[in-house]
């Protein structure tokens, strides 16, 4: 098993790509089932997630083929077999996603239970609740989601909480299906609009993109389509982050600024000088140690709690005592503890974790438990005095396109480790 070896204290200087979405590509390429024409992706990154759902596609007789590293070509007009088994999709909670369009297009799916990281429960009761809305039958045994439908039709779905994959889903079955859907308390994250941009340009008829209020008119077909992919703000936010917590300067290219406000405020109210564009961020933090910074996760546009893990760190090295609250799910402190045995001055109370910033971290073995936990591992050790050892990193490898790399090039003392 791979691991990462780290050798703290290196203020980051230069300029970092960011990649796609993972959380923009996952239902994309699931989209793809919903037309027989050819789709072309682009932007796609490389990560573990990504791979995975091209395999569990290919499974069911999608046709994907790969251009020159750049282009995704994806035809599925020999699917034939609508089914995601738990061997493809027992490592990645975004397997539910192919949920919606198999119903919408084939009116049959059987689709595993999701597995992933263990931050949660994430119920998938909104994703089948809302399909029976619609006149889809489901039956949950043996660890398989089993839905029918002759076709399913327009229905006015209200969300409890909102939930990205759920109103993903709901977006994709509505779209073939017979009348108006409309999506009350729909989550707003820009990876939804991301989707529904390339769903309109296969044809779709959606209203309300980054909106709470999602209308949906489903039409007979879909055709194929064109699609650059969205770049990821939370890697984005994540190199933030490693500037901030190493004291560095780093310039951002190909990250929409306006996706990430609620991130961007916070490092401002830790101290960093912050330049923007349309198409980069530039942070400073002119060799200054951090303030603490309270931060209150929630749906977007609040504070993403894909990045708080990360702001632990950060506020693990601050000058001061900070709160950070998890709202979203009620079991994301797993790092802490491994911020912990790096020195990190911690207490959690339920949902919530006070951190009293320490002077200084120390390098030491540490172990990932999900994708976000492990970023903060990394950003943490980058700022720690020593030689870190960051264990079971094929959580990184799900949701950071070659993370080793990219902070060796802006000064990191950073390497992978194979067995």
């Amino acid at each position: 098993m791979d691991r990462l070896e780290i050798k703290g204290g290196k203020p980051l200087s230069g300029e970092i790509s960011i990649s796609g979405a993972k959380n923009s590509a996952l239902p994309i390429l699931t989209a793809s089932l919903l037309t027989k024409d050819s789709i072309f992706l682009k932007n796609v990154p490389r990560l573990n997630d990504v791979s995975t759902t091209v395999n569990l596609l290919r499974t069911m007789g999608v046709e994907i083929t790969f251009h020159d590293g750049i282009t995704i070509e994806i035809n599925s007009s020999k699917a034939t077999r609508p089914f995601a088994a738990y061997d493809l999709v027992k490592t990645m909670r975004a397997s539910i996603l192919v949920l919606g369009p198999l119903l919408g297009k084939f009116g049959f799916a059987e689709v595993s239970l999701p597995g992933g990281c263990a931050i949660g429960a994430r119920p998938v009761n909104l994703h089948v609740e809302s399909l029976k809305k619609m006149g889809a039958n489901i039956e949950i045994s043996g660890g398989y989601i089993k839905a029918t439908a002759k076709k399913l039709k327009g229905a006015e779905i209200i969300f409890d909480t909102p939930s990205v994959t759920a109103t993903e889903n709901i977006i994709m079955a509505a779209t073939l299906a017979e009348g108006e859907t409309i999506i009350k308390n729909a989550a707003q994250e820009p990876e939804i609009e991301d989707l529904i941009i390339f769903l309109k340009k296969m044809g779709a008829r959606i209203e309300g993109a980054c909106s709470d209020t999602i209308k949906i008119k489903g039409v007979k077909e879909l055709k194929g389509a064109n699609h650059l992919i969205l770049s990821d703000r939370i890697e984005a936010g994540t190199y933030l982050v490693a500037a901030a917590i190493t004291g560095g300067h780093l310039r951002l290219n190909k990250i929409s600024p306006k996706n990430l406000s609620s991130v961007l405020l916070k490092l401002e109210e830790s101290g960093a000088f912050i330049v923007t564009s349309s198409d980069y961020v530039e942070i400073d933090m002119r060799g200054k140690r951090p303030k603490a910074t309270n931060i209150f996760t929630g749906p977007y546009p609040g504070f993403p709690t894909d990045m708080q893990a990360q702001f632990c760190a950060l506020n693990a090295i601050a000058d001061g005592v900070s709160e950070i609250t998890e709202t979203v799910f009620e079991n994301r402190f797993m790092h802490t503890q491994e911020l912990q045995r790096m020195g990190a001055n911690l207490n959690i109370d339920g949902r919530k974790v006070t951190i009293s910033g320490a002077d200084s971290l120390n390098g030491a073995n540490v172990m990932a438990t999900d994708l976000r936990a492990s970023a903060s591992l990394v950003l943490a050790a980058l700022a720690a005095k020593g030689r870190t050892i960051v264990d079971r990193i094929y959580h990184i490898d799900r949701g950071y396109e070659s993370i080793e790399e990219k902070l060796s090039q802006v000064g990191a003392d950073i390497k992978r480790l194979h067995p």
